[in-house]
């Protein structure tokens, strides 16, 4: 049926407001399912990430809760607190506090009697030591003095930095003579979690915010405080010279660790939602929370607006084309062979060019493949290369060694040849026990010049280069037999210093063995011309990692040399003492053994190399 104009527009009217409607209708009502979706999905994730960070805090907390209840139980805590005015005890134990407060990498360490006042601390010779400061208003106090453990966090009123605070009694006979408290450090918590897009929050029972990953946010407050709240946090000095200011203002609450909360910070035209999730860590007395920005459901849900919307219109089009199909039926009559005529050519012509588009992407692959192949026959190669500079390392320590080498083997031999004089003369004569002696000692100077060869092999033979479980005491006994000649040359004193001594660590015998040949030679060419010459070698277990220090008492390394020690043919030794490759060869095994190097804080003289290794 042909239509005249007229009932043409009314049509064409009539179902564009239609279409309006029903598109409004469907994109709101999508809008609600896909923001609740949406909401849903980042409240689910949300609580992932949420239980990752607390199960972090709480690995944080557990590794010092047990420690002041071990100090505690230590007589010289108890020994102090019985005799506080004992200035040699008490100088004593400032020492052994400030020892415990190292090893254990904690912030402080402090002992106060039973009224509060500090009688030791760790920090005993810093500017502002805590030593005769009075700490009785802390809670952590009150509740150590209960015979409970004491938990605070706060800023320190002499430090000023942010700490969370361990307290135990200290006990004799059931009855409370003091209290000891260790400060921990929980900086790290936001370093190491700063970078992951995502912001975390800590509050304390009052809703203060204490660790952030937002420093702007940090000593902000997620509700407003009542007053007398707020009194009592400037009463106790927990936070000084700080506003605790309202963060964001609750606009919805889901459920009880859910709300919806917009943030005071935001430009006031453009304030949107944020997820705020909550979960309490009672052990500590915090909440722990994650607020997550509400902008990318929003915009998945305009993108799928505009599809269903683009959908709709798709649709609608589809509808309005077939209404004008009629309309267009004689047209379309007449201009089809002349259209047909114009979609053959242009077919021919698509299928040209797909012709020549497939040839020349055909001629590309061939070239990215055989620019793979040239890539692995290089990395091939360059491993070689590596492997044999390694090797080569190695037998330029031996040579720059092979006079020392020479001396220790010649020593022997000269005493071989004494003895079997000697032993010839006895045997002459009849005096067979001093001839048997003489033959004795002629078998101790060969084993010993055997197992001089025996290092020597082990140290120069090429390696897989496959990592193991080593022991470290005997890499470093191997690397100092192999460096005895150049130790004694020299007149180095050297240190060795294993906590505890059975360290094993994951690598590589022969490498790790290069690495240390590498440091203490150049620690023995370091001190040569110096008066005092004195090597130390230490090594400690962090955590998983196993932490391998040498350290010389030699000139030292300047500052402009410090930032290209490690570049290659980089060398501040005389001529002819190296090329400059032993550290960068270091680096790469070590880097390849999954450890690393670097020039550690010197002290007043000399210089520190610290190795970082996996622990086995």
């Amino acid at each position: 049926m042909i239509l005249t104009q007229k009932p043409k527009k009314q049509f064409f009217f009539i179902s564009g407001f239609i279409f309006l409607l029903i598109t409004g209708s469907i994109i709101w009502l999508t809008s609600i399912v896909m923001y609740q979706r949406g909401l849903t999905r980042q409240s689910q994730d949300g609580a992932d990430q949420l239980e990752l960070f607390v199960t972090y805090l709480q690995g944080v907390l557990k590794t010092y809760e047990s420690l002041p209840e071990l100090l505690a139980t230590d007589s010289n805590l108890v020994s102090a607190l019985l005799n506080p005015q004992e200035d040699q005890r008490i100088a004593k134990l400032n020492r052994y506090l400030e020892t415990i407060n190292s090893i254990s990498d904690t912030a402080d360490t402090y002992l106060m009697d039973k009224d509060g006042l500090t009688i030791a601390a760790s920090n005993w010779q810093e500017e502002r030591p805590f030593v005769g400061r009075d700490f009785s208003y802390r809670p952590y106090f009150v509740e150590a003095m209960k015979g409970q453990l004491g938990r605070y966090y706060a800023l320190g009123t002499t430090s000023s930095k942010r700490g969370y605070y361990f307290a135990y009694p200290v006990r004799k006979d059931r009855e409370i003579l003091g209290v000891v408290v260790i400060k921990v450090n929980i900086d790290s918590v936001e370093q190491k979690w700063g970078h992951r897009g995502d912001n975390f929050l800590v509050t304390d029972p009052d809703g203060v915010v204490f660790i952030t990953t937002r420093q702007d946010w940090r000593y902000h407050t997620l509700r407003p405080l009542a007053k007398e709240v707020r009194q009592r946090i400037i009463d106790s000095n927990r936070y000084p010279n700080t506003d605790l200011e309202v963060l964001s203002d609750v606009r919805k609450e889901l459920d009880s660790n859910l709300k919806l909360v917009q943030l005071h910070q935001q430009d006031p035209q453009n304030k949107r939602d944020h997820l705020l999730l909550t979960r309490n860590m009672p052990e500590a007395g915090w909440s722990v929370h994650i607020m997550k920005d509400t902008l990318p459901i929003r915009e998945n849900v305009m993108w799928v607006n505009i599809m269903v919307g683009g959908v709709l219109l798709l649709i609608y089009m589809m509808i309005l084309l077939m209404v004008q199909r009629q309309y267009r039926l004689v047209e379309l009559g007449l201009m089809r062979a002349k259209t047909r005529k114009a979609l053959q050519r242009a077919n021919e012509k698509l299928e040209i060019r797909v012709q020549e588009r497939t040839k020349e992407l055909t001629e590309t692959n061939k070239l990215l493949r055989k620019e793979i192949k040239d890539r692995q026959r290089t990395e091939v190669a360059l491993k070689k290369t590596r492997n044999e500079l390694i090797h080569a390392a190695k037998m330029a320590v031996l040579g720059q060694m092979s006079a020392g080498i020479n001396h220790e083997l010649n020593q022997p031999l000269a005493a071989i040849r004494s003895y079997a004089d000697n032993g010839k003369q006895f045997l002459k004569k009849g005096r067979h026990q001093e001839a048997l002696w003489n033959l004795e000692q002629i078998g101790e100077l060969t084993e010993r010049m055997a197992q001089i060869g025996i290092q020597l092999k082990l140290f120069s033979r090429k390696t897989s280069g496959q990592i193991g479980i080593v022991p470290l005491h005997g890499v470093i006994d191997g690397a100092l037999e192999i460096l005895r000649p150049a130790i004694r040359k020299s007149g180095v004193q050297i240190s060795v210093d294993l906590r505890p001594d059975s360290i094993e660590v994951m690598a590589n015998n022969v490498l790790l063995q290069q690495v240390l040949v590498n440091l203490i030679g150049n620690a023995i060419q370091a001190v040569e011309e110096c008066e005092k010459r004195e090597i130390e070698i230490e090594a400690y277990t962090v955590d998983k990692m196993v932490k391998v220090l040498v350290t010389d008492s030699g000139p030292g390394i300047g500052e402009d040399d410090k930032a290209h020690i490690f570049d290659p043919f980089f060398t501040t030794k005389k001529s002819g003492q190296g090329l400059g490759l032993g550290l960068t060869i270091t680096e790469r095994i070590l880097r390849e053994m999954r450890g690393n190097i670097r020039l550690a804080n010197q002290a007043e003289s000399g210089a520190c190399f610290e190795i970082t290794l996996e622990r086995a």
